[in-house]
């Protein structure tokens, strides 16, 4: 990669952070296998004056997602999970689900499916104030997150369970709306595989591809590589450290509630292992997770009409369409940064971003820990840089 896309790649960070929209990032590059890029701006901890570094443990929030669809095509490829199966066969609280309707709330009529959960058509949604239901789910995360830390902390079942009793957003399969689906598919997998869910995860991705530093949980000795949390202020960012999504901020024992949506941390070369795994058609140094059948299957697909008019309304996402808790490339001509046709991945709430590039051959990663953050206008000022060298 040109020593100007280096360092124009390092300027934006540095932009951004006196800007005050980051504290700090990391970005990273690889093509066919091979590292381009690494670039590392900021403080990972600013109170006690910890830069951030490449070992540096970053908590993923949404981008826990694809390795979570991950964990189910693996089950789907051994013949103990089929994606038509109904959740009720997992989860019996799903066999009589709730729909709200302008009259009010109705039995549903269709069940709600494995391939619901993995396409985000399921109406499970992460709440709102305006709706019965949204209200009803806000609700239960707040009581979540007041039980985090007390011998009452729900279980990754409990949750999934619980949601079941939570009238849905519409009928499955009849729109689209992001939300609580990939957790509820954590406990599906916790069922369908009879372990606990992060225990199916470190036995079939993260040990295989050599995750060290990946998990539900961030051990005594390593959390001084933890990444603080920050969110915008007025003046200088403030450090956050509230637990979000019955999440906990600091992650210093192991959870009841693994959260397939939202549980996980990484270091960005943990996450490379991942991304590069299934460029690899699911081999990374000639360990083989899943595959190639699958990996084509996993990273490709799409929403019906009806559905993709609902995903359209997310701004910043034109172009893509979504399928197995994933952002795929369909247009890149419709969509406001450079792309490339079948390009696949996800971001999360702190500002992790990740995307693969088949046409390419190619993963770009960037880490930083800001609250509310999803895709910024500085990640993609990044990858417009990076795209444009590759």
């Amino acid at each position: 990669m040109k020593a100007e896309t280096i360092q124009r790649v390092g300027e934006i960070l540095e932009e951004a952070i006196e800007d005050g929209v980051t504290m700090g990032a990391s970005v990273g590059v690889w093509q066919h296998g091979e590292e381009l890029l690494y670039v590392e701006r900021g403080q990972a901890d600013r109170e006690n004056g910890k830069k951030i570094k490449r070992d540096t443990i970053f908590r993923l929030y949404s981008m826990s997602k694809p390795i979570t669809a991950a964990a189910a095509m693996i089950l789907m490829e051994r013949g103990l999970l089929d994606f038509a199966q109904p959740v009720s066969d997992f989860l019996p609280g799903f066999a009589d689900v709730m729909v709200e309707t302008d009259g009010g709330v109705q039995k549903s009529e269709t069940p709600v499916t494995v391939f619901n959960l993995l396409n985000m058509t399921s109406g499970l949604t992460y709440g709102d104030e305006k709706t019965t239901a949204g209200k009803m789910t806000l609700s239960y995360i707040e009581e979540c997150i007041e039980r985090l830390h007390t011998p009452q902390a729900v279980t990754t079942i409990e949750f999934a369970e619980h949601l079941s009793q939570i009238p849905l957003n519409f009928a499955p399969d009849t729109s689209w709306r992001y939300g609580l689906s990939a957790d509820v598919l954590g406990a599906v997998i916790e069922k369908a595989s009879g372990m606990r869910f992060g225990e199916f995860m470190q036995k079939n991705i993260f040990e295989p591809l050599g995750m060290k530093d990946t998990g539900f949980w961030v051990p005594q000795e390593k959390q001084e590589r933890l990444a603080q949390a920050y969110e915008l202020a007025d003046g200088p960012m403030k450090l956050y450290t509230g637990d979000n999504l019955a999440v906990s901020n600091r992650l210093e024992t192991p959870p009841a509630f693994e959260s397939g949506g939202a549980g996980l941390v990484s270091t960005l070369d943990d996450y490379a292992k991942f991304a590069q795994m299934l460029l690899g058609g699911g081999t990374l140094n000639g360990v083989r997770v899943m595959n190639q059948a699958t990996v084509d299957y996993f990273t490709d697909g799409g929403l019906t009409p009806e559905q993709q008019k609902a995903y359209r309304a997310w701004v910043g996402l034109e172009g893509f369409t979504y399928s197995h808790l994933m952002r795929i490339m369909k247009h890149p001509e419709m969509a406001a940064y450079l792309g490339s046709k079948g390009e696949y991945g996800w971001d999360g709430w702190l500002g992790c971003y990740f995307t693969n590039l088949p046409e390419k051959d190619a993963t770009i990663l960037l880490m930083q820990q800001r609250r509310d953050s999803g895709t910024i206008p500085m990640t993609r000022k990044v990858r417009n840089v990076i795209l444009g060298d590759l």
